[in-house]
């Protein structure tokens, strides 16, 4: 996402409209990573405490050198939280929130053509600006849990 706007491949925006199929949801295995945020939304949304949350839906990843939590899955590889349809959408992380527009899917427009190869609301829907595009690709969170500073978190 470097350069001048001109030369991106989405400068002049990129169509997305979330159908809340799954596709993204279910049938491969994955991770979820779940923010402080995330957490404490997922639990407002739920009633539930926190530590009730990251003790059932849960589970501790290492990746790139950190700790992290992911979303657990069932055995198929579906998300913990996907039934017919997202349970939690109105709180969902924000990983699942800022989808399709992750860094390594804005590297091409081929790139771009391959999520929208499983995708069904690739290049449908709302028309998001570059600059709406770039903010989501920005503002992924800080999922290290060795950075979360709170006594309400304990983890594994």
């Amino acid at each position: 996402m470097s350069g001048n706007r001109s030369e991106r491949f989405y400068a002049h925006g990129l169509q997305f409209e979330c159908l809340k199929c799954g596709t993204c949801c279910t049938g491969a295995p994955g991770f979820v990573y779940l923010s402080k945020g995330d957490i404490v939304s997922i639990a407002e949304f739920l009633k539930k405490d926190k530590r009730t949350i990251i003790q059932q839906y849960t589970r501790l990843v290492y990746i790139f050198g950190e700790r992290r939590l992911s979303l657990t899955e069932r055995a198929n590889y579906d998300c913990v939280f996907w039934n017919r349809m997202c349970t939690i959408y109105e709180a969902r992380p924000y990983q699942c929130r800022s989808f399709p527009f992750w860094k390594r899917h804005l590297i091409s427009s081929r790139e771009w053509a391959r999520v929208g190869e499983r995708c069904p609301g690739i290049n449908r829907g709302h028309l998001y600006a570059a600059s709406q595009i770039e903010r989501f690709a920005r503002g992924a969170h800080n999922y290290s849990i060795d950075r979360f500073i709170s006594t309400d978190f304990d983890f594994p």
